[in-house]
C-alpha cells in the first residue's frame, strides 16, 4: 500500500457519494418538461456541466461531460498504474468524440467534443482528420490500431473491439463487464441487424470472445460457444428483439459489482473501479430520466 493509493481509494469513495441515486433520478423523470427536470438537475452534482436553460440534448451531454470529469479527477490522485487505469477506461470517451466527427464528415449535426486532457490517446490527431480514409489511417499509427476499414461501421465497431481488449488486458477487474459488452455488441450485429462482421473485428472478437462464437447460427449457439466470462451477457437471450434484456442486464451487473468493489475495505483499485461503475451507471439513468421527462415526465419510472 502507498500513501497515493490510499489518497486514490479515499478520493474514489468520495466521488461514488456524489451520483445522485435512483431516487433522485425518479424525481428528475417525473418533471413534466426538460427545461424543468434539467433545473432540478443543475442543483445537483452534474450541474459541474449541466446549467439551467440547456436543452435536452445539452443536457444530456453534460451528465457525460461531468463523469468525465470526475473520472480525469480521480485519474490525479492515484499512483501511476491506477491512473492509467483509469485512463484506458476514460478512452471510451475520444470514441464518442470520433463518432460526432464522422457526422461532421458526414455533413450531420454533432455534438460537441469531450475534454480529454492528458486522458486522450489520439484525439489531437485525430481530430484533424478531413475524411474517413485519413481518420482510418490515423487510427492505424496510434495506440487504437487499423480498424479494418474506412467505413463508418469500420472504424466505430473497430474502436469498439480494440476498447474492448485495452481494458481487458489493464482492467483485468472488468473483464467480466468488456467481455459481455463485447458479446452484445458481436450479438446484435450478426443476429438483430443480420450483417457480418468487417473482417478485421471479427478476428478481434474472435480472440476475445472464443473460437467459433462469431459464426453462430442463432443466439442460444453463440452464448454456448462464448467463453465462460462472456456467456452470462446472452443468458436465455434466444431472439434478437430480446437483447436489450442483454444489456439491461449488464448494467446491473455492472453497478452491483461496481457497489461491491466500493464496500471493500482495502486501499487498492478495487474501490477505484467500483467508484468508476457507480458513476458511470448513474449517468446513464439521469440521462433516461432526462428523456423522459421531455416526453412529459413519468412518475412511475423504473430506472
Amino acid at each position: 500500500m502507498t500513501a497515493a493509493w490510499v489518497a486514490g481509494s479515499t478520493r474514489a469513495r468520495a466521488l461514488a457519494r456524489r451520483r445522485v441515486g435512483r431516487a433522485a433520478a425518479r424525481r428528475v423523470a417525473a418533471c413534466p418538461s426538460a427545461g424543468e427536470a434539467v433545473a432540478v438537475l443543475a442543483g445537483t452534482p452534474y450541474g459541474h456541466d449541466v446549467r439551467r436553460g440547456q436543452s435536452l440534448a445539452e443536457a444530456q451531454w453534460a451528465v457525460l461531460a461531468t463523469l468525465l470529469w470526475h473520472l480525469r479527477v480521480l485519474a490525479g490522485w492515484l499512483p501511476r498504474e491506477g491512473g492509467q487505469a483509469i485512463r484506458v477506461l476514460v478512452r471510451w470517451f475520444e470514441i464518442a468524440n470520433v463518432d460526432e466527427l464522422i457526422c461532421r464528415l458526414s455533413g450531420v449535426p454533432a455534438d460537441p467534443e469531450f475534454v480529454l486532457g492528458s486522458a486522450g490517446t489520439a484525439w489531437p490527431r485525430l481530430r484533424r482528420c478531413a475524411s474517413l480514409a485519413e481518420l482510418r489511417t490515423t487510427l492505424a499509427a496510434s495506440a487504437w490500431g487499423d480498424p479494418g476499414g474506412a467505413g463508418r461501421r469500420e472504424i466505430q465497431l473497430g474502436m469498439r473491439v480494440a476498447w474492448a481488449g485495452r481494458v481487458a488486458d489493464a482492467v483485468p477487474a472488468a473483464g467480466a463487464w468488456v467481455l459481455g459488452a463485447t458479446a452484445l455488441l458481436a450479438a446484435r450485429e450478426r443476429h438483430a441487424e443480420a450483417r457480418d462482421l468487417p473482417a478485421g473485428v471479427r478476428e478481434r472478437c474472435r480472440a476475445l470472445l472464443g473460437a467459433g462464437a462469431v459464426e453462430a447460427a442463432s443466439l442460444p449457439e453463440m452464448a454456448e460457444r462464448l467463453t465462460p466470462t462472456a456467456r452470462w451477457a446472452l443468458r436465455d437471450i434466444d431472439d434478437p428483439l430480446r437483447l436489450w434484456e442483454g444489456e439491461e442486464r449488464w448494467w446491473t451487473r455492472v453497478e452491483e459489482d461496481g457497489r461491491d468493489l466500493l464496500a471493500g475495505s482495502g486501499f487498492s483499485m478495487g474501490p477505484v473501479l467500483g467508484a468508476a461503475a457507480v458513476l458511470a451507471a448513474d449517468a446513464r439513468r439521469v440521462r433516461a430520466a432526462l428523456e423522459l421527462a421531455a416526453r412529459g415526465g413519468d412518475h412511475d419510472a423504473l430506472i
